[in-house]
């Protein structure tokens, strides 16, 4: 890697900044003086936490392509928090949500998938050179990595690039569309979550199944909340680690193993150790809400598991660039056009079957996040709604490819 002209290039040191960071938003947050009052009222916390981090990306105080740390918050803090955030969750009223939560997912998938097309379409009549190119590094192609990444994740984004024999110059420039304009919207969809009920009263929503889910989680709580000892948050630490440990040990040898033995799985992700880290941790987490380890809750499983993900939030914000915008604006505009009808489609079908604002945002974010930003979004609504948002982006790394796939045909068949 070339050297790096960031003020910041120790991890440690870029790990105090974010830490400082969080502990001066929360702190700030919790003071009762009207200006902050005012401004934490129409700008969620987690917004900014997820926004500050890119700032210093944005100026140079840090780059994020040197640093590990977003690395390790997503393989090693995360697979903690999903089991800790899941631990104490009632599976049998996740079941009860319905079938809505589905249905947005999988209108989100379409959004994306016809959504590419379309603005390919709209920008090859009103800037063609916006869409243009041949060879490896035509657009349409590197625009196929974008809706493995919008669909599924990163290996559906790197089996695009295969697929479609992406060049690695326009390959970095979806990088940028991609980071940017999804994490734009994600940023939305945590402003959103602030606003959730306000919203799901003017659609007339039904958020009885959300409501009781809650409840549930918060009846739990308090019946088993106690002052947490030095050996409760131990046991919180022990399960979480453990259980993300041996998530990585099984993936290890479970991932390679599947790409010998059926290559051909690949195609639904199922080769990617990252996807069984996601899958196992979050198992392991269910199954542990069946046993007493489900009262570690009430010591604050579900607080710690949040600080871990916190520090992922700014990870994850720290890698977007904002400035990267001046540099191909026609790629940034085109990738906001494919965003809008991908909104556009969610907004139409959750108003007609008065899906809660929680199932639109996650069903978002299960596509245009994945198993990274799903749980941020989801427990922005509560933190017992974590795990829907992961199952769901579980589901998005099955379907991505060929998802992503098609899209890529259909914006093939719409340039040429």
């Amino acid at each position: 890697m070339p050297e790096s002209t960031a003020l910041l290039t120790n991890d440690a040191a870029v790990l105090a900044l974010l830490a400082v960071t969080l502990g001066a938003i929360f702190w700030t947050a919790s003071l009762d003086r009207p200006g902050f009052r005012t401004f934490y009222k129409y700008v969620p916390s987690l917004l900014v936490c997820y926004f500050i981090p890119s700032l210093f990306n944005t100026f140079g105080i840090i780059d994020p392509d040197q640093s590990r740390l977003y690395f390790v918050a997503s393989r090693y803090l995360l697979p903690a928090t999903l089991v800790l955030l899941t631990i104490s969750i009632d599976f049998k009223a996740i079941l009860r949500l319905g079938p809505k939560a589905l249905i947005m997912f999988l209108t989100g998938t379409v959004g994306i998938l016809i959504g590419g097309p379309l603005a390919v379409l709209l920008f090859s009549a009103i800037s063609p050179e916006t869409v243009g190119g041949s060879g490896p590094d035509a657009v349409w192609r590197g625009l196929t990595t974008i809706a493995g990444s919008w669909i599924g994740g990163g290996a559906n984004q790197a089996a695009m690039k295969e697929v479609f024999d992406v060049g690695d110059q326009v390959f970095s420039s979806m990088i940028a569309v991609d980071v940017l304009v999804g994490n734009l919207w994600i940023a939305v969809l945590l402003y959103l979550a602030g606003r959730a009920a306000v919203l799901d009263e003017k659609m007339g929503a039904d958020t009885s199944a959300i409501d009781d889910l809650r409840r549930r989680v918060q009846a739990f709580r308090e019946k088993h909340a106690r002052i947490p000892s030095f050996t409760d948050l131990m046991m919180i630490v022990a399960v979480g680690f453990g259980v993300s440990g041996l998530s990585h040990f099984i993936a290890d040898g479970l991932a390679p193993w599947i790409g010998r033995t059926a290559p051909a799985l690949e195609r639904l992700s199922l080769t990617s150790q990252f996807f069984w880290v996601v899958v196992l941790a979050t198992t392991g987490g269910l199954v542990l809400s069946f046993t007493k380890a489900r009262t570690l809750e009430g010591a604050g499983a579900s607080t710690v598991g949040s600080v871990m993900l916190y520090v992922l939030i700014a990870t994850i914000g720290m890698g977007m660039d904002i400035s990267a915008i001046v540099e191909r604006p026609g790629l940034f505009a085109l990738g906001g056009v494919w965003m809008m009808i991908h909104v556009a489609l969610l907004f139409a079908v959750g108003r007609a079957i008065k899906a809660p604002t929680f199932y639109l945002a996650v069903g978002s974010v299960a596509n245009v996040g994945g198993a990274a930003s799903a749980p941020v979004v989801a427990s922005a609504f509560h933190p017992s709604l974590a795990p829907v948002g992961v199952l769901l982006a579980v589901l998005g790394y099955a379907v991505g490819t060929y998802g992503a796939w098609v899209c890529g045909q259909l914006m093939r068949m719409v340039i040429q």
